[in-house]
Formats: structure tokens, C-alpha cells, sequence
């Protein structure tokens, strides 16, 4: 018999969430299924029973995956079968990873594997908001040292209230998302984006969100000990000399912190210096210990360098290069800085440079989403890359890594919310990293917009980012300094990472990753005023470089004009396999495209000149413009017969040119009129018919009338009455009924 274990949480809304373990996936160190209404999410948690050799850091690798079963939905591809992971599975990888991570044991180095897998969802609840709460589920109910539980909610502001974990109905109507992962004590990280709020609304759904927190850390707690797995493994994973690490710190404190006090802004240089430290303590072993010792010694010195930068800015408020803890690096920016791309420009902060660049293109460049459940088309991307020589490392570039498409999606972020509505191009920004030394999703921010507002884009506002770090002491006397514009070395020895992006007038997207516990809402509070303040200044250096969007493009931007036409017009302009709309590319040069939105149908026309355009449009207007009585055209013959002509006087439009409309003269026949097929000539549309829509084409009233034409006079008819009455018209055989043939059967 199987022994199960379930939990039932109830969301604000009234909602249930159901933990349930010991039926699935039992062989895995910790294996949670849940569920909320139709969508069912499997975690599992394994790890190595040993560390592995020489390893010193937890390498955990957490993944989210899809199933496009759980949908209802066949993979695309040849192969039917799921492939690498989409960008939307890697973010939500990120976000689960960047809270489990933090709280595993520092001396815990055993291989880790966090999988969690969506088997069944129905496209009304949002399950990346769940991932968190399964993985943490799944180790709670494992034996593996874990400082958690923990869980992620999605909080969102619709109509000025506070939803947890929103359906993507309810998600379209929301002013401020925001994903936000905490324990039951602390917030570890947030990431989200919103239109234009203040610091204290973000932090009252920060508040919000960690309520929900609490409620479903509380279930998990509840459910390990149920199962019994409140005790955790034992582990050794490292094997330590305590002797040697009090050395290490006694000879190396003071020239560490030495140097940390110079406030040198070269990295290169507090790198090579720091370590020379750690080098020379080396070299001072004796010999035959140093192949064994160096190991723990670089370990010990790690620790060393970090309290050293750490004391030397909560006691002295000086900074690893020199500066005050609200202060921003210095700033230059340039754009129109390559003459190809639609825009450009480039943004250094410091030692951290971003070139960005902005392509603007037609509806035919639109990004194509085809995830499990979230489909559609973007016309708004930016890319992010990072390559090894912005860091000065000798090593080849790979492809895309999963930093790149985080950093990359939180600069998306920052930036689409103040894109202009109904802009007519589909946009790519480009940001290329070439120096990092801290906040480079921060440049890549400033340097899109920059670039954006070069290549003619009327940005709603312009945005500027700024990432926030904190040095905290939790000892008898509590001191903590925040920190702005914060380095790398900062980022790593610090407690905290504050990613923040927006406008003068509110904050537009944010990311944070906290390192410690016990970490405020005042401390959050202080981090996110003295972000504004850090905003606002390089806001002005913004203003500064380019006051507002270039007038006019640039002339190699292909022009794009934009029409609407009925909707039972569409099949015209497409025509037959797209036979008529591939002509008129070919015809004018131009691009064209065409949707139906709101029962019209919405044509875009894209080329590099205005020619082209017009000859486009000329084109289409030809199909799309109905006839009028009166009006005159030019036509083609298409088809002479003895009664007339049938002339094409518009695409896919064909009219009677009767013998009498010729010409004045009387006509005894159509050689008379010397017309032949594929002959052009100009036509008046005389009538339509009312009842069977035909068209009667006249060119002789184009033509002056002869002095003294009379018209012929018309055939006299004879009258009804002289017709005798259908009863009394005698039969072809006389009075003799018909013979009929029998049927055949």
C-alpha cells in the first residue's frame, strides 16, 4: 500500500494549492506532486551521496521544463519531441535557482539536481509562479541540508488591489508585476516589471507577497514532519585546519585591508595586488606543504579579502575605488556612434561599457513565440551579449548562456513599458558588452534607451538603471552601508544585488538577489531612495547626450505606411495561393503584409523609398477601390465577342463595352471597331447594375456627341395584348396530348 502524504493551501482568493508526496517518483531524494485547478507540476531533488573531488562551491543546477502534452499540443519540429529549453524555461530556472541557491550550507558541495516538470495545465493559472513552491517542497521532504523552506508567489496590482498568483487574464490588467521569492522570515529575491509606481508601492507588494510566503513556507514545514524528514543528512565536504586559517588572517588582514583602502578605481590592478597577497603566503610554506595547503589557503584568503573590504566600508565608509557609498561612477555617453544601424550608441560607466544598437524592421521581423502555453508574435527585442574580452579573459565565445538571457530579458523589462503604442516597426536593440566591472543590465538600459531615441524612436520617457549592493554586520553592534552603482567585487562580496530601472517619474522594472538574513523593509526602503537619487543623475547625463528622439529617421530605415481596408477584401489583395500580393512586391519593391484585426483588414507597406511605397499603395488601392458610376478608368481588353468587348477597367474587374458604346457611328460589327484583345483605352463606368452588380462601360460618352446625331430610334414592341392567352395557344402536336415516355426506372 502506498503511504501519502498531502498539504492543502488556500490562496487569498480562495484557490487551493495541494502538496502531495510518496506516489510519484519515489527513487529521488525528494519528489513533491502539485496541484492547483488543472495545472499539475512534478519536482525532484537528488543529490550525490560525496562531494566531488576538489570541488568548493555548491553546484546546483536547477531546470524547469514544459511538457507540450500538457497542453494538449504537439511539439514543433521534425522530431515531435521536446528540445532545448526556451528562453521562457531558463528564466524561470533563474528564479528558482537564485532562491534556492543562497540558503544551501556553505560547506556543502555535493552535485545537486532540482527538476521541475508542468505535465498538465489548462492556460488559466500561471504555473512558473509555482516552480519555487514544488522545488522547496521537494527538499523539504528530502533528507538533503537546507536552510529553507521557501516559496515564489506572483504578486500583481489590479484596480489598485493585490492579487496572488494572478491568472494571465487577470495578469493583462495589472499596472505592477512582480515575482518575489522569500522564507518565512525574509525576502531573498524580487524580480518584475510595472508602469512608472513609487518605492513605497513596491514595497507594500512586497509586504503582500511575503504574507502568501509565510502561509505556504508553514505548509511545507508541516508536511516534513509528517514524513519525518526534519533531520537532514550528515555531510563532510571539507576538511579544514583552523590553525592555518588563523594564520592566514593574522599575516595577510592588514595588507588585504591596506589595499582596500586605497580607493584605486583600477580593477586590473586591486586584482593583481590583492593577489599578490595570497601568492607570497603561499610561497612563504615550506615546500613540500605547499601543494597540499594552497588549496585551504586561497580558501581562508578569500575570507580574509572580503572582511577586509567589508570593514574597511562599515568603518570607514570608503569603497574598494575610492568612492562614497551614494556616489556614481563616472559617466560618459555618445550616440550616432556607427554610421549603419538605424541607431546607436554608446554608454560607459566606469569600467563598464555597453555599445547598443537599434534595428528597425517590418512586420516580417517579428519574433515568433511558440512555448507550451504562451504564443503570440513580439515586435519589440533586445539581446544581450557578454563576451569574455569585456573581462579581459582569454577564453573563446560560446553561444548564449542562461546570464545572458536573464540580464538581457530584465533590460526587455525596464524598457518595452515606455516603447511607443502603435509604433509601426518591429524593433531590435543589440547591446554588446565591452568592459564589465559591475551593473551591466544597468548600462544595457541606458545605452537602449540612448539608442532607441537616436534611431528616431519617440520613447514615451527615457529610462536609466542603477544597481544597489549592501554590506551588512549582524554582530553585537549592527551596522549595515548601503551602496551605489555597485562594482563587481562588490557584487560578490556584498550581501545583496538591488537592480533598479525607471523613469523620472516611477520605477519601471527591478531585480534583487539577497545573500543574508534578517535583511529590513527599512534597509529596502533606504536602498530604493538612494536608487532614485542614483536615477535621476544619470537621468541628466541622458538628457544631456540627446535631448529628445531624432526629428526623421535615418535614410537607410525603410519607410512604412499603414491602411485599413474591409474585411471581405482581404481574399483580393492576398488573391489566389498569394498570387496577387507577391505580384505587387515584385511590381513595386516594396514589402507588404497583411493581418486582420477587428474585422479589418490592416495592410503594411515597407520599403526603402517613397517610390516603391507609392507604387505599393497605387497597386493595392486598384483592388480595394470600389467603382463608381461616372467615373472614368483605364482599362484592357480583355475578350471581343459579336455583341461587344469585356474590358478589365479594374484588378479583377470586368465590364460590358457594348457595340453601342463605341463609338457615335453605328457599328455594323466588332471588326468595325477595330478593338482587339490586350488593347488599353479609356472607359466611362456608365451603370451598375443593382441587382447583378454587372458593369457597363461606355467610350463614346468619353467622346464629344456629332453636331446633328440623332439617336436611332428604338424598335417598336408589340403589345402584350396581341399575344393570345398562354391557355389558348395551341399545343405544336394540335389537340392531341403529349406522349410521354415512361421514365426509366
Amino acid at each position: 500500500m502506498l503511504k501519502t502524504f498531502k498539504k492543502t493551501i488556500a490562496l487569498p482568493d480562495g484557490r487551493e494549492i495541494t502538496l502531495e508526496t510518496g506516489k510519484l517518483a519515489k527513487q529521488a531524494d525528494g519528489a513533491v506532486e502539485l496541484r492547483m485547478g488543472n495545472t499539475m507540476i512534478l519536482a525532484t531533488v537528488v543529490t550525490a551521496k560525496e562531494a566531488g573531488e576538489g570541488v568548493d562551491f555548491m553546484p546546483l543546477q536547477v531546470e524547469y521544463k514544459e511538457k507540450f502534452s500538457s497542453f494538449g499540443r504537439f511539439p514543433g519540429g521534425f522530431l515531435k519531441r521536446e528540445g532545448r529549453a526556451s528562453d521562457y524555461e531558463i528564466l524561470t530556472s533563474r528564479l528558482v535557482d537564485r532562491v534556492l541557491r543562497p540558503l544551501f550550507p556553505d560547506n556543502y558541495h555535493a552535485d545537486t539536481f532540482v527538476n521541475v516538470t508542468l505535465y498538465s495545465t489548462d492556460g488559466v493559472d500561471m504555473p512558473d509562479a509555482l516552480a519555487g513552491l514544488a522545488a522547496s517542497a521537494a527538499l523539504a521532504v528530502s533528507d538533503i541540508p537546507f536552510d529553507g523552506p521557501i516559496s515564489e508567489v506572483r504578486v500583481a496590482r489590479i484596480d489598485g488591489q493585490f492579487v496572488i498568483d494572478p491568472t494571465f487574464e487577470q495578469l493583462e490588467r495589472a499596472d505592477m508585476e512582480l515575482m518575489v521569492g522569500a522564507t518565512y522570515d525574509n525576502i531573498m529575491m524580487v524580480e518584475g516589471e510595472m508602469d512608472e509606481v513609487s518605492e513605497a508601492d513596491l514595497l507594500a507588494a512586497l509586504r503582500a507577497a511575503h504574507d502568501a510566503i509565510r502561509v505556504q513556507c508553514k505548509a511545507q514545514m508541516e508536511l516534513a514532519e509528517e514524513v519525518g524528514s526534519t533531520v537532514k543528512r550528515e555531510y563532510c565536504h571539507e576538511v579544514n585546519d583552523e590553525a592555518l586559517r588563523a594564520d592566514v588572517r593574522e599575516k595577510c588582514y592588514d595588507r588585504a585591508y591596506a589595499i582596500a583602502k586605497t580607493g584605486s578605481a583600477d580593477k586590473h590592478w586591486r586584482a593583481e595586488s590583492f593577489d599578490a597577497i595570497c601568492e607570497d603566503y603561499i610561497a612563504s610554506l615550506p615546500e613540500e606543504e605547499r601543494d597540499e595547503k594552497a588549496p585551504l589557503v586561497k580558501r581562508y584568503y578569500h575570507d580574509v579579502e572580503k572582511e577586509a573590504m567589508r570593514r574597511c566600508v562599515l568603518d570607514e565608509g570608503v569603497r574598494l575605488d575610492g568612492r562614497k557609498t551614494n556616489e556614481i561612477r563616472p559617466i560618459w555617453a555618445e550616440v550616432d556612434y556607427i554610421p549603419g544601424p538605424h541607431g546607436s550608441a554608446v554608454f560607459t560607466r566606469g569600467e563598464t561599457q555597453a555599445l547598443a544598437t537599434v534595428t528597425l524592421g517590418t512586420k516580417l521581423d517579428e519574433k515568433i513565440v511558440d512555448d507550451v502555453i504562451n504564443q503570440g508574435r513580439e515586435r519589440f527585442l533586445l539581446h544581450y551579449n557578454f563576451p569574455p574580452f569585456s573581462t579581459g579573459e582569454a577564453r573563446p565565445t560560446r553561444g548564449v548562456g542562461r546570464r545572458e538571457i536573464g540580464h538581457g530579458n530584465l533590460a526587455h523589462r525596464a524598457l518595452k513599458r515606455m516603447f511607443p503604442d502603435d509604433f509601426p516597426y518591429v524593433c531590435r536593440i543589440v547591446s554588446d558588452i565591452l568592459e564589465s566591472n559591475g551593473s551591466s543590465s544597468m548600462a544595457t538600459v541606458c545605452a537602449g534607451t540612448l539608442s532607441l531615441l537616436d534611431a528616431g524612436v519617440k520613447m514615451k520617457k527615457p529610462v536609466a538603471g542603477i544597481a544597489m549592493g549592501l554590506i551588512t554586520d549582524t554582530g553585537a553592534n549592527p551596522k549595515y552601508a548601503v551602496l551605489s552603482d555597485i562594482l563587481g567585487d562588490e557584487d560578490h562580496l556584498g550581501d545583496m544585488d538591488f537592480k533598479v530601472t525607471g523613469t523620472r517619474d516611477g520605477i519601471t522594472a527591478t531585480q534583487m538577489d539577497i545573500k543574508v538574513d534578517g535583511l529590513s523593509y527599512e534597509v529596502l526602503e533606504r536602498a530604493l531612495n538612494q536608487a532614485r537619487d542614483g536615477r535621476l543623475h544619470i537621468l541628466d547625463i541622458i538628457e544631456q547626450t540627446i535631448p529628445a528622439a531624432r526629428e526623421d529617421y535615418k535614410p537607410n530605415v525603410p519607410r512604412i505606411v499603414t491602411m485599413t481596408i474591409p474585411k471581405e477584401l482581404i481574399g483580393a489583395v492576398i488573391g489566389p495561393g498569394g498570387k496577387v500580393i507577391q505580384g505587387i512586391q515584385e511590381a513595386s519593391g516594396a514589402t507588404v503584409s497583411i493581418d486582420e484585426i477587428d474585422d479589418h483588414g490592416y495592410i503594411e507597406v515597407a520599403a526603402p523609398n517613397k517610390d516603391a511605397i507609392d507604387r505599393a499603395l497605387s497597386l493595392i488601392n486598384a483592388i480595394v477601390e470600389l467603382p463608381e458610376e461616372g467615373k472614368t478608368y483605364t482599362g484592357k481588353v480583355r475578350s471581343i465577342l459579336d455583341f461587344g468587348a469585356f474590358v478589365e477597367f479594374m484588378p479583377n474587374r470586368d465590364g460590358l463595352l457594348h457595340i453601342s458604346e463605341i463609338s457615335w457611328d453605328r457599328l455594323p460589327d466588332m471588326a468595325a471597331s477595330g478593338l482587339k484583345e490586350g488593347d488599353e483605352l479609356q472607359v466611362k463606368l456608365i451603370e451598375i447594375d443593382k441587382k447583378s452588380g454587372k458593369y457597363r462601360l461606355s467610350m463614346r460618352a468619353l467622346l464629344p456627341k456629332p453636331e446633328g446625331y440623332v439617336a436611332p430610334a428604338d424598335r417598336p414592341r408589340r403589345e402584350r395584348s396581341d399575344r393570345p392567352e398562354r391557355s389558348d395557344r395551341p399545343r405544336r402536336d394540335g389537340d392531341a396530348p403529349r406522349d410521354r415516355r415512361p421514365r426509366r426506372q
